[in-house]
């Protein structure tokens, strides 16, 4: 990886060459080589009875928990999608079900080698000479450097996990959500997993899961039936292990359907092995490259629709006004939910998330519809404003409209430059704000 990162020309982007990418940034197009992570893939090992694995950076959580779940331990947070890689979630966005009581991946980190700016390999810890690298990474998006081996958390996972899907109207979500928090039960059962989804403004569900042992016969989502379908028709579920924390991955969530995945005649003959969240971002990527469904709309007449592709975290006890706000003026059906708190007592620099605070993210992937002559991004700029008007954070794995002065202020980028004049100091990695604004 050292050597590839010294052949990529001094003032040339530098970007990872891999195969999959869960990034919803367009980005401009270079003719440098990429950097070579191809054998940093793999897990190096796991400490069922520490509960710790050391883990390279670019492997998949569908790798790691092949790895880790035959030993009835996974790691803290498990993001929903197959092909997220644990570098990638720690310096970027990871979240889960776990997440109310686990908080994000980066919380979960031990100590990390991390190849530097500067091209060298060290190793940063919440304490000693790299502290400073080491609170700074997450949220860094590889404008610090990239994660070359981690050791992490692990979790216990009994086999199975037991569902409860409980209506509930948009005011009863946050105080639902923070006496999960503090007594971590529902109705006098243990709660281990959290989410939800909101179907729309009268029809919104929390998922509850719980470890079990009990052998019972479970449901299977890779076939022809869909997770998020099931949540509106049936009030419990149960699940393996491994199909509850793959079981948004089948379907991308909810976004197959754009692809005709969830008609019964086309499921019947795409390839379950095709069924799966990278597959559809391949076929992202290709008509972001070719427009051929934007053509085809605009052939029949119909208006010119902008990509809205966000996470965003709001105060648990702000939730119920930020979605209807949200119906009324987007009106992306339906959303995703996540309730998190951070693990520790402390902010992480990058990520301004405040300690002791409930928040719940916020999920909405999808394209709307726009009027002739709509600037580019308006319906983007217009949420990144409302979440800010609801005391919300916004991830950046995808478009960001934000001017220079507030994205420097939101993202704590004066902290950001400090760490990278010294692990940067030829200014070799991309920014933070030109990566997630400008996409380069």
């Amino acid at each position: 990886m050292r050597e590839s990162y010294q052949r990529i020309p001094s003032g040339a982007p530098v970007r990872l060459a891999k195969r999959s990418s869960n990034l919803f940034r367009p980005r401009t197009a270079v003719e440098t080589p990429g950097l070579d992570v191809s054998g940093l893939t793999g897990v190096i090992s796991v400490d069922p009875a520490g509960r710790t694995a050391d883990v390279q950076g670019m492997c998949t959580y569908e790798d790691l928990v092949a790895a880790t779940l035959p030993h009835g331990v996974v790691p803290m947070v498990v993001p929903q999608l197959r092909t997220i890689t644990l570098g990638g979630a720690v310096t970027g966005l990871g979240i889960e079900s776990s997440s109310f009581r686990a908080g994000l991946p980066h919380e979960s980190v031990l100590e990390m080698d991390i190849l530097t700016g500067a091209g060298e390999i060290v190793t940063a810890r919440p304490t000693g000479e790299h502290a400073d690298l080491f609170r700074t990474f997450p949220n860094s998006y590889g404008s610090l450097g990239y994660a070359t081996r981690l050791r992490i958390e692990l979790d216990k996972i009994s086999p199975y996990v037991a569902l409860r899907h409980v209506r509930l109207e948009l005011d009863e979500f946050g105080p639902a959500i923070e006496s999960i928090v503090a007594d971590g039960t529902y109705g006098d059962e243990p709660v281990h997993f959290v989410d939800g989804v909101a179907f729309s403004p009268d029809e919104a569900y929390l998922t509850l899961g719980r470890n079990s042992d009990a052998a019972v016969p479970t449901s299977d989502y890779t076939g022809r039936q869909i997770f998020y379908k099931s949540i509106q028709q049936r009030s419990t579920d149960f699940l393996t292990a491994e199909a509850y924390l793959w079981r948004w991955d089948t379907d991308w969530f909810w976004c197959s359907a754009a692809f005709g995945a969830q008609n019964p005649y086309v499921r019947r003959i795409w390839p379950r092995r095709f069924r799966r969240s990278d597959v559809y971002h391949k076929l992202i990527g290709l008509e972001n490259r070719h427009q051929v469904a934007a053509r085809i709309n605009r052939r029949r007449g119909n208006p010119d629709r902008e990509r809205v592709v966000q996470d965003v975290e709001i105060p648990a006890a702000r939730l119920a006004g930020f979605l209807r706000w949200f119906d009324a003026e987007v009106g992306m059906r339906p959303v995703w939910l996540c309730p998190l708190r951070l693990r520790g007592s402390s902010s992480w620099p990058l990520y301004p998330l405040k300690p002791g605070e409930t928040y719940v993210n916020v999920g909405f992937w999808g394209t709307v519809p726009i009027a002739p002559g709509t600037a580019d991004g308006d319906m983007n700029r217009r949420i990144e404003a409302a979440v800010a008007d609801f005391d919300g954070h916004k991830s950046l794995y995808s478009d960001a409209y934000y001017d220079r002065d507030t994205f420097d202020r939101l993202y704590n980028v004066p902290a950001l430059t400090e760490v990278k004049e010294r692990y940067d100091p030829d200014a070799r990695l991309t920014g933070l704000y030109e990566k997630a604004v400008t996409r380069r």
